[in-house]
């Protein structure tokens, strides 16, 4: 049969809507969890650009202060995966504290349709901030018992989790802008959290930016860096340099 023109540009289009349906049909969410003394409106610029890239986005909000880490990561979690259980695969994006909810919740519980964790500035291995300051009055009302469970001791939450058995990625600051806390981390650090504390055993990629802890989920640098960990599972580190402040 000779195929005339308005057939094969017919035939084109249904392949184009084929591969379009295919591409729509795969469904994915990610869960985005801040850090500690923190709110979903420190996550809010991260969320839209997550959002503005396909996915259904849970931005949750936790009370992180108020109860300890085991606590924490069941009132955290358990909502926000509920809330994506008619997506395909489920994705994580956290800061500081969000990183250690994840491991605690993984550690007890499984996601069977987990795709990939991005954690920034994490205290994977604890913080010294903690070691030289928890026991000073006012810490705990300030930052609760999860607060004080985030030392670089062997009894530390973190420290405690064991390696990651999941897809992760992590990004470090290496810029401060509280220099007092940066004098009581023996490291490079991001004002909270040293670079070294911030690996995990079995992470799948590590990359160091110049940024601060506190600013960092908000840094449009880091952001396109979490979006394409995300859909690649890799940093970009040729583009890193290459994108300015």
């Amino acid at each position: 049969m000779i195929e005339t023109k308005p057939m094969k540009k017919l035939i084109v289009a249904l392949a184009l809507s084929l591969s379009t349906l295919s591409v729509s049909a795969h469904s994915a969410c990610v869960i985005l969890l801040h850090g500690l003394a923190k709110s979903d409106a420190s996550m809010a610029r991260l969320a839209q650009a997550i959002s503005a890239a396909g996915y259904k986005t849970v931005n949750v909000n936790y009370p992180s202060t108020k109860f300890p880490i085991e606590e924490l990561a069941g009132k955290a979690i358990t909502p926000a995966l509920e809330t994506c259980a008619d997506q395909d695969e489920v994705n994580f994006v956290t800061h500081s504290l969000g990183g250690i909810l994840v491991r605690q919740y993984l550690s007890q519980a499984g996601v069977e349709n987990l795709n990939r964790v991005v954690m920034l500035g994490p205290p994977n291995r604890g913080s010294e901030v903690v070691d030289k300051l928890g026991h000073f009055p006012g810490f705990q009302f300030v930052f609760g018992d999860a607060g004080l469970q985030l030392g670089t001791g062997a009894l530390s939450v973190p420290n405690k989790l064991g390696r990651a058995n999941f897809d992760v990625g992590i990004i470090a600051g290496t810029r401060s802008i509280n220099l007092i806390l940066s004098q009581l981390i023996p490291d490079t650090d991001d004002g909270k959290v040293s670079v070294s504390s911030t690996k995990l055993e079995g992470m799948n990629d590590h990359l160091e930016m110049p940024v601060t802890h506190v600013f960092m989920m908000k840094d449009r640098r880091v952001i396109t860096q979490v979006l394409h960990y995300l859909k690649h599972g890799t940093f970009a580190r040729a583009n890193t340099a290459t994108i300015s402040d």
